[in-house]
């Protein structure tokens, strides 16, 4: 939602003094820098601190919660001593207020993933005092993502399920459960909510939806940028590229560590590669990537694939993923590569390909065989769907290892965009989605009978 932010303005509400707050979240990037990012904002109309309340992904990849009374005065502040720092997950965090509690402790209650937090930074903390006013929607103006009257603190992330009910207080087990299996915090899709009170709302409920869900019709308005569909929801992950990787540093992402867009800021050209956030041992998997930019023409500077994940390489410069002996990879001049440490040392199988061109992956982890497409042709007449026969495949992959995808590239203008199933190269949706049996993702080309997206139900975790 990075440049995105969502707005309303609401009259008065129906309790200053009791409320929730519910939303799933993902992060796309780790808050390192000088400025947090908002979550949620209540603001009057100049923006002061005068009756201010906001939730915020800190700078140093905490959570905060302030209250401003009146006055402008800061009367509770909740910095939480966890980080939040993996960007494959999501978590669901609920905030429980009740400030008629005589019991100060008990006035704010944070749950992640179904567990009360305890511990803050009491560096950092003030209780709110009894029957301390928290605005929520009362006669402000209320911004998601985005630091209410002013540009900036956007939220680089995807919100799901985002729910503030007024004036009444619930806990986190009425919008998730523990799964009985897997032992995971999981949603609750249809949470069962008695009382909203007059502001509240229940919006992202479907995918970008702004429209309320509760029964108040408060609808929100996207107040700048594009607020874009995500097949990425609680119920089912899909892989990024991971930002956690020291190369990562120097790769300039966006669009949810879906798509490079170049080197970070003063940095010099030379081999990186980066990984996907889930990997594999068994299994039939499908992604695409689309080559948004081929520097000069010179197809031989980007190569995707998948690695084994004891052979993932963690340097920021210098690194070739194909260089492993449980490494494949497909190169930009139709190349495939594997355990070699120069790209015009591969083996010829496919065409080559340079901006515009939509390169497919599927592996096949049950047969050991790895196939790659251009703008939906298999190289070398490939036939994923042709089992232990592999007709057409790139190698014979090794056995019994768990395989994440990977890709590296040479130049800062090597621009490259990631489908492992959103629907999405960047931020432009597929031009027609191809058929997917496995009803597990959307792509621009057919994918292959048996395959699946790399998702979390496509692992079927």
């Amino acid at each position: 939602m990075a440049s995105t932010y969502l707005t309303r303005a609401f009259s008065s509400n129906t309790s200053s003094t009791k409320c929730t707050w519910s939303f799933w979240v993902k992060f796309s990037a780790v808050n390192t820098g000088s400025n947090g990012s908002m979550l949620f904002q209540a603001r009057n109309a100049n923006n002061s601190n005068a009756y201010r309340t906001f939730i915020r992904y800190e700078d140093n990849a905490t959570l905060d919660f302030l209250v401003y009374n009146g006055s402008g005065s800061l009367v509770g502040e909740y910095y939480t001593k966890r980080k939040f720092r993996d960007c494959n997950s999501w978590f669901h965090i609920c905030y429980s207020i009740d400030t008629t509690l005589s019991t100060a402790s008990d006035r704010l209650k944070l749950y992640v993933n179904g567990v009360r937090e305890t511990e803050f930074d009491t560096s950092n903390y003030t209780e709110l005092p009894q029957n301390e006013a928290v605005k929520t929607t009362s006669s402000v103006f209320t911004d998601i993502s985005r630091n209410g009257g002013s540009a900036g603190y956007y939220f680089n992330g995807i919100l799901s399920h985002y729910i503030l009910t007024d004036g009444y207080v619930y806990q986190a087990d009425t919008f998730g459960s523990t799964d009985s299996t897997t032992g995971e915090w999981k949603i609750n899709p249809s949470p069962t909510i008695s009382n909203w009170g007059s502001n509240g709302f229940w919006i992202l409920k479907d995918g970008n939806s702004v429209t309320d869900s509760s029964p108040n019709s408060n609808n929100f308005t996207v107040g700048g940028g594009t607020l874009t569909k995500t097949e990425d929801c609680p119920s089912n992950v899909f892989a990024t590229l991971n930002p956690l990787y020291l190369s990562a540093s120097k790769f300039n992402f966006i669009q949810g560590n879906l798509r490079s867009n170049g080197w970070s800021s003063g940095t010099s050209q030379t081999w990186r590669s980066i990984y996907g956030t889930l990997g594999a041992s068994s299994g039939k998997y499908y992604f695409e990537m689309k080559c948004d930019n081929m520097y000069s023409g010179d197809t031989g500077n980007i190569a995707l694939g998948i690695v084994s994940d004891d052979q993932v390489v963690q340097t920021a410069d210098n690194s070739k993923f194909f260089n492993g002996s449980t490494a494949y990879a497909y190169a930009g001049n139709g190349q495939k590569l594997n355990n070699d440490d120069s790209i015009a040392g591969g083996d010829s199988y496919g065409s080559s390909f340079t901006t515009n061109d939509i390169i497919s992956c599927a592996y096949d982890l049950d047969n050991g065989k790895i196939y790659w497409a251009k703008n939906g042709t298999w190289a070398n007449s490939g036939d994923p769907t042709s089992g232990s026969t592999g007709t057409g495949s790139a190698f014979n992959l090794t056995a019994n290892l768990t395989y994440l995808p990977a890709v590296a590239n040479y130049y800062d203008d090597d621009r490259w965009s990631f489908n492992f199933g959103n629907g999405y190269f960047g931020a432009t949706a597929v031009s027609s989605a191809g058929t997917n049996a496995s009803n597990n993702g959307i792509f621009e080309y057919d994918v292959p009978t048996g395959y699946t997206a790399l998702s979390t139900k496509g692992l079927n975790l």
